[in-house]
């Protein structure tokens, strides 16, 4: 058998070449490009440290909705949800001079086929020494003027949760029973309360009023009022639990992701290559050496061990990286290079480097590694995908560090809030395409390159 068959004469460039003749090929380079393409408008947009306090700061998303699919997918729904409503600018109307009270106006024209998700009204006021008092009034399509509440602001910035007080639902209940002519026999909420329809307990289309009336202690005192009715629709990717975007947390955790899978299938990659060149010339002792240890790492319980070493030690991301190195080095791969360094150290051009008196190390890293180093390649691409699902999986039992945003701890966030079992099938669905995309991808160049530079392979 002629030993070049298990090496290949093709340089890195070459191999490039042939993989755009390939459909495949282009088809997983076109996938990368895009999501290195994602990785450096994330990077460029926001700075990764910057992002992750972002993301691990729940007060800064109060303004979100909770919960909100995408838009993409409202699309698909067959009825106009509801988004965000921001009021703002309201009419401003002088009630009394002393005490000083002030009545804000808002007007809405409701026109979505789905009732909000919640109303919060947020307050940031001055004042000298008695914080303003608020009167909440709401004017639905029928005229009906409802008291909902009377506050008094707890500090220079508050929120008030409409949606979360329960003397309101009582007074919409009450209110339906008056209306009805009898108790109610549905149950009332207050988002349907609000913009309910009395009748058919639909949502009702119309101009709906907000009117807040704020007595201040001081003439000097003042308020900004910001009130919100949040949808049930948000961005390109949606919200989650913690009222997050989860297209944040995807434009980050996939090139966390990429970044980790491409760095421990290279790092495993270059020792184990370098451990089964020296393995394969120098024989003897060292070879003896080098293969009982792999023989030893290929019997350790790989993934319990990991899951014991991350649960012990709470690793973050790149601590799992150098553990995950240290555990791979003398992996299977040894074995199969070394097969191929012990056919590549007999042909001629190795006994003539010999001959013309070159070191072991030259020969090593400048002839024998070289000419191994292509039909390694697709087994590098190939292994990839498996350090992601990796990273995945032990997300998923969560023993790795939780405040990185990688697409395992959002999918590891997603079942622990019942994201399936409550309907929110995209908070799962969104980071586990973006993994398999990334392991289609690898396999697919994997498979490629492997055409590429085994010869039997190119006869099939």
């Amino acid at each position: 058998m002629d030993n070049m068959e298990f090496t290949s004469s093709y340089s890195i460039k070459g191999i490039f070449r042939e993989i755009l003749r390939y459909k495949t090929g282009v088809f997983s380079l076109l996938i990368f490009a895009i999501l290195i393409l994602m990785s450096i408008y994330a990077y460029l947009s926001m700075p990764y440290e910057k992002a992750k306090e972002l993301w691990n700061d729940s007060q800064a998303w109060l303004k979100y909705p909770r919960n909100a699919i995408p838009t993409w997918l409202a699309f698909f729904s067959g009825k106009n949800l509801p988004k965000n409503i921001y009021l703002k600018e309201p009419k401003e109307e002088i009630i009394s001079d002393n005490p000083k009270v002030i009545r804000y106006t808002y007007n809405i024209d409701y026109t979505y086929d789905d009732f909000p998700s919640e109303f919060n009204i947020f307050l940031n006021s001055s004042f000298k020494e008695n914080p303003p008092n608020l009167k909440i009034y709401w004017i639905n399509p029928y005229g009906d003027r409802i008291l909902l509440a009377e506050k008094t602001q707890r500090a220079d910035k508050d929120i008030f949760y409409i949606g979360n007080e329960f003397s309101i639902e009582q007074k919409f209940t009450d209110y339906y029973k008056e209306k009805l002519g009898f108790y109610p026999t549905f149950p009332i909420t207050i988002m349907k309360g609000l913009f309910g329809d009395i009748e058919t307990q639909q949502v009702k289309k119309g101009t709906y009023r907000l009117e807040i009336e704020v007595q201040f202690g001081d003439k000097s005192d003042t308020i900004q009022i910001e009130p919100i009715i949040y949808g049930k629709v948000y961005g390109v990717a949606g919200t989650d639990h913690l009222r997050r975007p989860l297209e944040l947390g995807i434009l980050y955790g996939t090139p966390i992701d990429l970044a980790f899978g491409l760095g421990a299938s290279l790092s495993i990659t270059i020792i184990q290559l370098i451990l089964a060149t020296i393995s394969g010339w120098y024989g003897g002792w060292v070879d003896n050496i080098i293969q009982r240890l792999t023989e030893i790492y290929m019997l350790l319980p790989f993934l319990p061990l990991m899951i014991m070493i991350s649960l012990f030690y709470k690793l973050t991301i790149w601590q799992l990286l150098i553990v995950l190195i240290i555990l791979s080095i003398f992996g299977s791969g040894i074995k199969t290079q070394r097969a191929m360094v012990l056919q590549v150290k007999t042909l001629p051009y190795i006994e003539a480097a010999k001959t013309y008196g070159a070191s072991n190390m030259r020969i090593v890293f400048l002839y024998i590694i070289p000419k191994i180093l292509p039909p390694v390649i697709p087994g590098l691409i190939i292994s990839i995908p498996a350090y992601i699902f990796l990273e995945a999986i032990l997300s998923l039992f969560g023993v790795l560090d939780p405040t990185e945003p990688t697409l395992g701890r959002i999918i590891e966030e997603a079942f622990q809030n019942g994201a399936l079992y409550k309907g929110f099938y995209y908070w799962v669905i969104e980071p586990s395409l973006i993994i398999v995309l990334l392991a289609v991808s690898f396999a697919l160049l994997g498979f490629v390159i492997d055409r590429i530079v085994n010869p039997r392979l190119k006869e099939v």
